[in-house]
């Protein structure tokens, strides 16, 4: 089964609600199991989050929210326009109130990865199970 989505949306802190929305709508479609669904919401909002606090918006405004499944995977992706820097995930304690970003990715997803050969792709994979 391959299956997928892709979206332009604002550059704006509302941005991950949207998204939120319509990516357990597509789970729900696809039987994705509420463990995964809850997993994928968190990640595709850090990457969200991350995204429109420390990236750049496209020439659009915009950024790329989108996501596919691919056999037994779920592949989650935001691109921004921003360029360079270093995405790396920190150390934080329990009462930081920022910086958590890629942690929560970095702990939540399976696999994840920065691709920044056209403005700045955040990628994640999280294992798929259908109930």
């Amino acid at each position: 089964m391959k299956a997928q989505d892709a979206l332009r949306l604002p550059f704006a802190a509302s941005t991950p609600g949207i998204a939120r929305t319509r990516l357990a709508s597509f789970l729900t479609l696809h039987r994705a199991s509420s463990d995964v669904i809850d997993d994928a919401l968190i990640v595709i909002s850090e990457m969200i989050a991350n995204a429109v606090s420390h990236g750049v918006p496209g020439q659009d405004g915009t950024i790329e929210v989108a996501w596919s499944i691919k056999g037994t995977l779920l592949e989650l992706s935001v691109l921004d326009g921003g360029v360079g820097g270093r995405l790396k995930p920190i150390d934080f304690d329990e009462d930081s109130l920022s910086g958590r970003g890629l942690s929560i990715i970095n702990r939540v997803a399976d696999r994840w990865w920065v691709d920044m050969s056209a403005g700045t792709r955040v990628n994640a994979e999280l294992a798929l199970t259908t109930y």
